[in-house]
């Protein structure tokens, strides 16, 4: 596994079991899950949903920033957020 993947694996796993003094805003949030998703499933596909879904709607427009991005390139965005934060 390359370093790049392991340092991505532990940034996710800090998020995902993160408490205390880690409490991200909802757009926060949405930008790491829309480089999750790129990182991980590539380019967003399919259509976008519809206007009353807000949250998948949200998590589709926020995905789609990252269009083009490398899956290397959006780990390291990934990571270095989560830096900055610290």
């Amino acid at each position: 596994m390359s370093d790049l993947k392991t340092k991505f694996d532990d940034a996710v796993n800090y998020i995902q079991t993160a408490e205390g003094d880690f409490k991200p805003s909802n757009e926060m949030k949405l930008e790491f899950y829309a480089l999750y998703k790129q990182a991980t499933a590539g380019d967003v596909s399919g259509k976008r949903p519809g206007m009353m879904d807000f949250v998948g709607r949200a998590k589709y427009d926020a995905w789609e920033k990252y269009k083009g991005t490398s899956s290397d390139e959006a780990m390291q965005q990934y990571i270095d957020k989560l830096e900055s934060l610290k």
